[in-house]
Parts: structure tokens; sequence; C-alpha cells
């Protein structure tokens, strides 16, 4: 986030946040962890769970613990997820049918489990961590515009076979893509405009560079802006810039290698609030580096919504095995006093890992859906995260 001096040093200053579509070759690799997360969950909702994926060309390593009574085809999970994206097919330049699928999972650390394995609310934490949680109410979703919009262009561009543009017929793009939205801020932090559009998006090799140009700007004027209120934020200056590379025939982990957890930039905030000590995809919620995060989002939109600050952060450490936080932090611009705020932070909720799994309903197999588009602020996709729910 800017600083309160650099802000001041300035009329106006710019921010710039970014998002990628699923087909991105990083986030193939949380959604194929989550996939798998997900697949263990249904059958047994108290399943350990910690995955790794790494992608590059025809091959995706899958590594990690796991220790579960469910029984899954783990190789027949990566497939349905991988194809699932638009990767399907040798012309894709990737295809879940036929590539090539290598496992190396164990069972979870005894130490491990026997430091988090309790029938109680005294369930330690699975590992060390710091997590953070961030809310302001520069949207309606009470999530910095930077990358809500990021997200929200990302998720139109490669969901367009279902959509039409200005009662045109849809167009197919690639599944790998990637968005960036700059906007300039006034000192107080106010919007004052969108500054610049970036798009770079997989297409198929028959498409022309002007065919690419003129279906994304009608995506953007016909449906991103309209749909999302800012005509009052573009003008005659905000630069649009599509695929400032060329050709984007060629896409995925063919273009580039892939690993889960690359992007939490993209997870959180997109830059604008902190970033914690560990990314969130195929994790379950016994790891805090999850279940904190999206208790920390939980109470940081509730404190907004409740008009007790402007912005709210919150801070929650974790010890191993430990249950209840090391440290609870409060940072932003607050409405509300400080002590009071933690008051009744400390009052109506416990942060006992297994509480906040209880309370946000996490042991559901609900977290492949995560792995795209952002955890955090997603009412404009359908989506009924328990930890988005503002409290009456």
């Amino acid at each position: 986030m800017p600083t309160t001096q650099n802000i001041n040093q300035s009329k106006t200053f710019l921010f710039t946040s970014e998002s990628v579509s699923a087909g991105h070759p990083d986030k193939v690799c949380d959604f194929v962890s989550d996939s798998i997360l997900d697949a263990h969950l249904t059958q047994d909702p108290n399943s350990k769970v910690a995955i790794d994926c790494c992608v590059k060309g025809d091959t995706i390593y899958v590594v990690g613990e796991l220790t579960s009574t469910a029984v899954v085809n783990i190789s027949a999970v990566v497939r349905q997820a991988i194809c699932s994206i638009g990767y399907d097919k040798s012309e894709a330049c990737f295809d879940g049918n036929t590539c090539n699928i290598v496992l190396n999972i164990s069972e979870q650390s005894p130490e491990i489990n026997k430091a988090v394995f309790k029938d109680n609310y005294d369930i330690g934490a699975g590992d060390q961590g710091i997590m953070f949680g961030y809310a302001c109410n520069q949207t309606k979703e009470l999530m910095p515009l930077p990358i809500i919009l990021a997200h929200k262009l990302a998720y139109l561009i490669t969901n367009q076979t279902d959509n039409k543009v200005n009662n045109k017929t849809a167009h197919k793009f690639g599944p790998d893509a990637k968005t960036q939205i700059t906007v300039e801020y006034n000192s107080d932090q106010t919007i004052k405009r969108i500054d610049t559009i970036l798009v770079s998006t997989q297409h198929p090799a028959n498409y022309t560079q002007d065919q690419i140009q003129h279906i994304i700007q009608d995506i953007i004027y016909g449906e991103f802006v309209p749909q999302n209120n800012l005509e009052q934020y573009i003008d005659t200056t905000t630069k649009l810039i599509i695929n400032p590379s060329g050709s984007f025939i060629v896409g995925g982990p063919v273009a580039d290698s892939g690993l889960t957890g690359r992007k939490i930039i993209v997870d959180g905030y997109g830059g604008w609030g902190r970033v914690g000590g560990g990314a969130f995809s195929g994790k379950d919620s016994s790891k805090v580096d999850r279940s904190g995060a999206y208790m920390a989002r939980f109470l940081a939109k509730n404190i907004v919504a409740k008009g007790w600050a402007n912005n709210c952060e919150i801070q929650i450490s974790y010890a191993i095995g430990v249950a209840k936080p090391t440290s609870i932090s409060l940072f932003g611009d607050l409405i509300m006093e400080e002590q009071e705020i933690l008051s009744w932070i400390n009052t109506n909720f416990d942060l006992r890992p297994k509480a906040i799994i209880d309370f946000l309903n996490l042991r559901q197999p609900i977290f492949a859906i995560t792995s795209q588009y952002g955890h955090f602020g997603r009412d404009y996709d359908g989506t009924n995260f328990t930890w988005e729910r503002i409290l009456d």
C-alpha cells in the first residue's frame, strides 16, 4: 500500500494490479492442487492435504503430503482438472488427456500430525505463519479497485464462449491470458480515473491482430465498462493496450512453466495489502496459511462494512501445534478506536484453527474454484464464500 508520506508528496498517484486466467501455467497448478484437495474432502472432510504441482511442456509433477481415508484416483482428477480449463486437445498447446503425470506423494509427517490432530478446539496450527486480511471502501466488494477490475476483466475475456458481446457472436480465445489495471488516485486515496487497461490473451492462429484488437475493445467498452459503472473513470487519455507483444498463439505450459502458489499477489489484494507467509492452494484448512487468511479477510471486511474503518488490515500469527494466535494486530484508516475493535474481535470470535474451520465451514470441497480469479471479493461470479459474508 502506498505510504502516507509518499501520497502527501504528490497530488495523485498510480497503482497497478494484475490478474491471470485459469489457463495461466501457475493457475493450472493451483487449480490441480485444489482439485486434488476437494476430491479428498468429498470423501473424508478431515483429510490432511498439502499438495504442490509443477508443470512444463507436456508433463505435470504432483508432489506433497496427504493423509486421508478417501480413495481417489489422483491421476484421473489431474486430467479432468486440466481438461476443464480448456487444455483438452493438442491445438491448445497442452492436453490433459495425454499429458505425462508424475506423482510423488507421501503421508503427512507424524510429528506434524501429532501436533495438530486433536478432537477438541485445542487443535494446533498446522505450521507457524503470519496471515493478513484486508478490506477497504473503494468498491462494493470492499476490495481495492485495481485488483477487482483485473479479475473481472480476466474472467470476462476467458469466459466469452458463454457470452455475447454487443449482440455479436462470442469468440473463443485460448486458455492463457493476463490482465492489468492501473488506477490513478487522489492523494486521499479516492479514485480519480483509470489510467491503463492492459490485456494479453492467447488466441487461435487464424485470428489477425486487427481482429483481436476489435474483439477485445468490444468486450471492454461493450461489457466491462458498463457492467462495472466505469464510464466516469474512463477519459480520452485512458490507455488501452492489447497483446503488446504481438501474436500470442503458443501459451500455457508449453510457453512457460507453472508452479503452485506462485501468484500470491493475484490471489490476495493485488499488492495493495500486505502478503502473508504462505500460499493458499493445495492446503487443507488445518493450515493457517489458508484458514487464518480467510478469517482475517472476514474480520477486516466486516469492520469496514460496519463503518468502523475506511480501510482495515489485520495480521494474525500462529505457532505450529499451538491453537491460539500468538498475536493479532490492526492497521489502517480506523474510525473506531483500535482497542475497541480488538475487543470486539476477542469477545465475538474464536481464532483457534478448529474454531475457524467450523465457523467458516472449511471442510467442504469448495477450494478448486478459489484458485481462479482471486480468493477475495468474488461477488461478481456467483460464488458464495463464507469468509465474504457480512454480518447482520
